[in-house]
């Protein structure tokens, strides 16, 4: 499973810089780069809540769920059966 952060859409769609969204937040210039890079492991409600209120947005704006190509599910999807 992999959660995906499109900022750099939302950013571009509002022309926002990096250091402008930083400081809008309360992040560091830093934190925003490992949301944007996808090697944030948690955010935290209250940092969604500013993030979505400096973007205009919804969290599934910001957000996506993208599953894992090569696991498979409980559904089976995936497993390769015998012959």
């Amino acid at each position: 499973m992999a959660i995906v952060v499109d900022l750099d859409v939302q950013l571009a769609r509002r022309r926002m810089s990096v250091a402008e969204f930083a400081a809008a937040v309360g992040i560091t210039p830093a934190n925003v780069a490992v949301l944007k890079n996808g090697r944030a492991k948690a955010v935290r409600f209250t940092t969604l809540d500013a993030i979505c209120r400096t973007l205009e947005c919804q969290p599934g704006d910001v957000l996506r769920w993208v599953p894992d190509e090569d696991a498979g599910g409980a559904d089976g999807a995936g497993v390769e059966l015998g012959p």
